[in-house]
C-alpha cells in the first residue's frame, strides 16, 4: 500500500484550488472531518478561531435516535450542539440504514437547521454501527441499498447538498471504492470522501491513497476528497502533488492540533507554513476549550470530559504520558487547572 511521503513545499503556485459541493464554494479545499465523542462545537469553534478549514462537520448523529427524539418531544442529543447559531459553512453527518429515516432527518437538517451540507455515514467500521446497526461500512456490501439512501435523502434535502463517505471496501480483499463511488454519483450525491483503508483495516496500517486517486477518473463531475494519515502541512501538500484528488479532511490528527488546518492551507497555497503555537498559547488553548464545555455542561460536568479532550494535546509532546495519566484522573475544575499549569509553564 502507498504511503503519503513527508517533503516540504516550495513552490509559490497553490497546489489545488477551491472545488464547490453543489453550490456551496469549498475555499480552501480542506474539510474537518467528523469524529464522534470529539468534533462538538466546542472543537470547532477552535477550528474557526484558526482558520485553514474550508468545511466543518458535526460528530455523526443517529438517525433513527433523532426521530425517536423527535417523537418523545426530547431535547436532541449534544451532538446537534450550536449547529443552529454557529457560523457557516457546516456539515452534519448522518447514518442509519433505512432511506425514509434518513430522508426525514435529512429535511430536517437542511430546511429547520439550514446547514450547508448533509453528509451519509459509510465509513464507519466500529462494530455497534456495522454488526449491530447494519450501517456504515456495512453498506459498501450492498450499492444499490446505498444508492437508494442516497436519492430519497437528496430528494428530501433540495437544494441543500448532500455528499457520502466511503471507505475503499469492507475488506482488502473485496475492495469495491471505484463501484461505490459510480453509484453514488449516479444517485446524485454532490460529493464523495473516501478514506484511504477497508472496513476490517480500522485504523491499522497506512491509508492507501493510490486506491483512493484511482477514483477520480471514474467520477463524471463530483468533487473527491481523499482522507487518512494527514498529520502534517507537508503531507497535505504532498497528498495534492501526488494524487488526483479535489480536497482532502483532515481527522484525528487535528484534535491536538486545531492549527494544523491553517498549516495546511498554509503549505498548499505556496506560503510559509505558520510554527507550532508556544506553550503559553497552548495553554491558552486548553483553557479556552474547558471554558467552552463548561458553557454548555456546567463546570463539574466539563472537567471529567476535558479528561479525554485535553489527552488530545498531549500528542508529540515530552512527558506526554505523564501528563495523560494525571488527566485521566481529574474530578474538578481545580484539578484540571492545576495540571494544565504545571504541565504548561508559563514562558518569560
Amino acid at each position: 500500500m502507498s504511503t503519503i511521503a513527508v517533503t516540504r513545499a516550495t513552490e509559490a503556485q497553490p497546489l489545488a484550488e477551491p472545488f464547490s459541493i453543489g453550490p456551496l464554494k469549498i475555499d480552501p479545499p480542506i474539510l474537518q472531518a467528523p469524529m464522534a465523542g470529539f468534533t462538538n462545537y466546542a472543537f470547532r469553534q477552535i477550528v474557526r478561531e484558526y482558520g485553514g478549514a474550508g468545511l466543518l462537520a458535526t460528530e455523526m448523529v443517529n438517525a433513527r435516535g433523532f426521530v425517536w427524539l423527535d417523537e418523545q418531544e426530547a431535547e436532541h442529543p449534544d451532538r446537534l450542539w450550536g449547529v443552529a447559531e454557529e457560523s457557516r459553512p457546516l456539515a452534519v453527518q448522518i447514518w442509519d440504514n433505512d432511506p425514509a429515516t434518513l430522508a426525514k432527518v435529512g429535511a430536517r437538517l437542511s430546511q429547520q437547521y439550514q446547514v450547508s451540507v448533509v453528509d451519509i455515514n459509510f465509513g464507519c467500521p466500529v462494530r455497534q454501527v456495522t454488526e449491530k446497526a447494519h450501517s456504515g461500512s456495512y453498506l459498501l456490501k450492498h450499492p444499490e441499498r446505498m444508492g437508494r439512501i442516497i436519492e430519497q435523502v437528496v430528494a428530501a434535502c433540495a437544494p441543500t447538498p448532500v455528499t457520502a463517505k466511503i471507505r475503499l471496501g469492507c475488506t482488502r480483499d473485496t475492495v469495491n471504492a471505484i463501484d461505490v463511488a459510480q453509484v453514488v454519483e449516479g444517485a446524485g450525491a454532490a460529493a464523495l470522501t473516501v478514506h484511504g483503508r477497508t472496513a476490517a483495516d480500522m485504523f491499522r496500517g497506512c491509508a492507501d491513497w493510490q486506491q483512493i486517486s484511482a477514483i477520480k477518473p471514474y467520477l463524471r463531475s463530483i468533487p473527491l476528497i481523499g482522507n487518512g494519515d494527514l498529520d502534517s502541512a507537508d503531507k497535505v501538500a504532498e497528498a495534492f502533488r501526488r494524487y488526483d484528488v479535489d480536497g482532502v479532511m483532515i481527522a484525528r490528527a487535528s484534535l491536538g492540533r486545531p492549527w494544523l488546518f491553517a498549516q495546511a492551507a498554509a503549505a498548499v497555497r505556496g506560503e510559509p507554513v505558520p510554527a507550532e503555537p508556544a506553550l503559553d498559547e497552548q495553554r491558552r488553548l486548553l483553557l479556552h476549550h474547558f471554558d467552552l464545555v463548561c458553557e454548555r455542561f456546567g463546570e463539574k460536568k466539563a472537567a471529567v470530559l476535558m479528561r479525554k479532550y485535553a489527552c488530545c494535546y498531549a500528542q508529540g509532546r515530552p512527558g506526554a504520558r505523564e501528563f495523560r495519566k494525571r488527566v485521566a484522573k481529574i474530578e474538578t475544575p481545580g484539578d484540571f487547572y492545576l495540571v494544565v499549569e504545571e504541565s504548561f509553564p508559563r514562558e518569560g
